[in-house]
């Protein structure tokens, strides 16, 4: 492997693994919501950020995918992972 691709999959892989956290948690938080009222009003934040790494894990996987398979489409879903890495990054990032 070369080392960008070592490199996107450990991009890949963090992405993969906040969006996996996010959704067990909305899952709880939507289990448990009758029980505990004021978990509804985090509901809301809480899945937009899990559709956030959603679709940036969605991308990295479909940038990687043509990656490895050397694809001539390969750099449009590459340019798009990073530019939503970097606006996941820019929105999350403390005031």
């Amino acid at each position: 492997m070369r080392p960008f691709s070592i490199l996107l999959g450990i991009f890949l892989g963090s992405c993969l693994s906040i969006f996996a956290g996010l959704a067990i948690v909305c899952f709880t938080f939507w289990v448990i919501m009758d029980e505990y009222p004021r978990l509804a009003s985090e509901l809301p934040l809480l899945m937009l950020a899990t559709g956030i790494f959603g679709v940036c894990a969605a991308l990295g996987g479909m940038g990687m995918w043509g990656h490895l398979r050397r694809a001539s489409w390969r750099w449009a879903p590459l340019c798009l992972f990073w530019l939503s890495l970097a606006g996941a990054g820019a929105y999350f990032w403390p005031d």
